[in-house]
């Protein structure tokens, strides 16, 4: 049996460099869809709609979102989203905000195989396709002359390039659900719109938008071109990456993230991953080595403790006050998966489950009713203030409802966890399998020569450190399942049938190549340890595997019925005090001071208080003088603080980062 059981390690970069020098003429694997010469062959390639199904939390996660905004929001924002959408032909919103609800819907949809949610969806995609014009412009009809404002819509601005790259997004996971090859029409006559239009104006003209997210743009149309073989559309792609904001010389040779004010948080999030997308055409190691840089700037001037920085809307450090958009979350989690693809860091892959499990569960509400525009790592009150964001909207930026903030995260909220289930399991360039993020799911892949297999995996992963997948098929077949070991993970256990067949370090993707036969189980352990690490004014941030805890802080939920333009919303106040800061003792003897416990199963909703799993106990002290400042927690004192010597020791309580609305999550040290 060990004979036939084979080992090796793929690590980023260099062994992802050597194992793709070669370039796939996009016909070298018969199962699923590579990259045409000249691009650059990729090691992971996506799986269709219906091919991974979630199970436990992750399900009854896509189903709240089916019963809450998600599945609901044309009925509950008629305003933009109702029958006057230019993107349905009328006389209203032109802009992002329909497109935005469409690439989360259209998801959702097929994930569920929902019929009510496609049925919602198809209008949308027949008028784009009804409506495109002659000269192969598609999307809102531009009026003859730009409308009278109207409060709460985007009128303007028809013609933007911005909005039909979202668009283009939703036709393409259109196409991808049902093989519509009409979406590819469109789409072929649209680029060949766009190949004569941008030279006159550019992906800029019209708005910013255009120009720093143009890799966006980018993505659909190397798609495009793997789809078809279209040789314009290297053109264009070339035009589309000239026009662009410069991110790979603005990442390799300026220090801005490390500035004030400088970035539009969300335009980062979507930009950082226009190199990478363009290295695929013209693979230059310095397109690699620019967004290398970038996340290293991010994690030593502007990380906090989820992971994502300080924009609110605008880059400008690390304080844990500083709001972070809802926006920002998934834009970079679409990102990071469409880099995964290419490159195959685990850096990236370990990056996106931080932000999938931490910063993305806290700011939208069980119900999936009400989201944050705003949230803070050190939240200790949601209600209407003004707070020291840099863009305010009248105080409701942080409060949880369907409005408050700006709508923009109302809409584009619903790509985060559905695009997430189809980052759990891939094909491979090598014709296996791969499980690169783990929650419960089942996955049916083509492998080898096209042999349909199957892999069940159950968890309870990130809340439990064992992972177990089990082979079921009648073929008896050779082929690799690839393995992501976290970098986090000092060691980790793969057990095939109850025998552990190796111990692998950390930050490497494992590949287990063997003849698999139906009932064949793999067990993944991956201990997880307590670490922690030191953001603004050495603040420490405390993580266990994949998740950041935070203070459980008690919640008293407040609905707030308001008549002005942000509708109703709900306040959270602290009901049990937050000014702790943790002991230096604790901070040193994690591992002797530190408690942790598994204190419940995981249900279908851990996210919050009540249901949160795993819990840790902590020694900390309370801080007096550290108290509230604009509703907020007042500036985070320095670490260590000696003058509380005499102040007694209190047990605190922390808990996921995920399951908290209000938190700290950067603590000060207490000597």
């Amino acid at each position: 049996m060990k004979a036939k059981l084979f080992f090796t390690s793929m690590m980023f970069l260099t062994a992802t460099v050597q194992a793709g020098a070669h370039q796939s003429s996009g016909d070298t694997l018969p199962n699923y869809l590579q990259n045409r010469l000249p691009l650059r062959e990729k090691p992971y390639l996506d799986l269709p709609f219906g091919s991974i199904q979630p199970k436990g939390w992750l399900k009854e996660n896509l189903v709240k979102m089916k019963d809450g905004m998600c599945g609901n929001l044309d009925e509950l924002y008629p305003t933009v989203l109702g029958k006057r959408n230019g993107w349905l032909g009328g006389d209203g919103d032109v802009w992002e905000r329909g497109p935005y609800w469409l690439d989360g819907l259209a998801p959702l949809a097929y994930i569920l195989d929902d019929k009510s949610l496609q049925k919602k969806l198809q209008p949308w995609i027949e008028w784009s396709i009804a409506n495109q014009m002659a000269d192969g412009y598609f999307g809102p009809i531009p009026p003859e002359k730009e409308p009278s404002p109207e409060p709460g819509l985007q009128r303007d601005r028809a013609r933007d390039w911005w909005p039909k790259m979202v668009m283009l997004k939703v036709l393409q996971q259109y196409y991808m659900a049902t093989g519509d090859q009409r979406v590819i029409d469109l789409m072929l006559r649209y680029a060949r719109y766009q190949l004569k239009t941008l030279p006159v104006t550019p992906l800029g003209h019209y708005s910013w938008w255009g120009s720093q997210r143009g890799g966006d743009n980018l993505v659909i149309v190397q798609w495009l071109y793997n789809v078809t073989g279209e040789k314009f559309l290297l053109e264009l792609a070339e035009m589309i990456h000239k026009q662009s904001f410069d991110w790979t010389n603005t990442f390799l040779y300026t220090n801005n993230l490390a500035t004030n004010f400088k970035f539009h948080g969300v335009n980062l999030a979507q930009g950082i991953k226009e190199p990478v997308i363009y290295y695929q055409q013209q693979p230059s190691q310095h397109y690699l080595d620019a967004v290398k840089k970038a996340f290293q700037d991010i994690r030593t001037y502007q990380a906090q403790a989820h992971g994502l920085y300080g924009a609110d809307e605008l880059t400008r450090g690390n304080d844990p006050n500083l709001g972070s958009e809802l926006c920002t979350a998934v834009e970079m989690m679409y990102s990071l998966e469409n880099m995964i693809t290419i490159t195959g860091d685990v850096s990236q892959m370990d990056y996106l489950e931080k932000i999938v499990f931490n910063a993305l569960p806290t700011q939208v509400s069980d119900d999936y009713a009400t989201r944050q525009y705003y949230q803070q790592a050190n939240q200790v009150m949601v209600s209407r203030h003004h707070r020291n964001f840099v863009t305010n909207y009248d105080g409701t930026d942080q409060c949880f409802g369907l409005l408050t903030g700006f709508p923009c995260c109302t809409t584009n909220m619903h790509q985060g966890w559905p695009k997430f289930v189809q980052q759990l399991w891939h094909a491979t360039a090598d014709k296996g399998v791969a499980a690169l993020q783990y929650a419960s799911s089942e996955v049916t892949v083509k492998v080898a020569d096209g042999k349909e297999v199957k892999f069940t995996e159950e968890t309870e992963y990130p809340f439990d450190d064992k992972v177990k997948f089990t082979y079921n098929s009648k073929h008896q077949v050779l082929f690799p399942m690839h393995l992501r070991i976290p970098g986090w993970c000092k060691k980790a256990n793969i057990y095939v049938n109850g025998e552990l067949w190796m111990k692998a370090d950390g930050n490497q993707v494992v590949k287990l190549t063997r003849k698999w036969k139906d009932k064949d189980v793999v067990t993944l352990e991956l201990p997880m340890h307590l670490s922690n690490s030191r953001l603004f004014n050495q603040s420490v941030v405390v993580e266990r595997g994949p998740l950041v805890y935070a203070l459980k802080i008690g919640e008293n939920w407040k609905e707030v019925k308001n008549q002005d333009k942000y509708g109703n919303f709900r306040e959270v106040h602290p009901s049990t005090p937050w000014n702790y800061g943790l002991t230096d003792l604790a901070v040193k003897r994690m591992d002797s001071v530190f408690q942790f416990r598994k204190v419940k199963p995981v249900n279908g909703n851990p996210w919050n208080l009540e249901n949160a799993p795993v819990t840790l106990k902590a020694k900390g002290k309370r801080i007096p003088e550290w108290q509230l400042y604009n509703d907020g927690a007042g500036p985070v004192p320095y670490s260590g603080i000696k003058y509380l010597k005499e102040t007694p020791e209190e047990e605190i309580e922390l808990l996921p980062y995920g399951c908290t609305t209000l938190r700290i999550s950067q603590f000060p040290v207490v000597q």
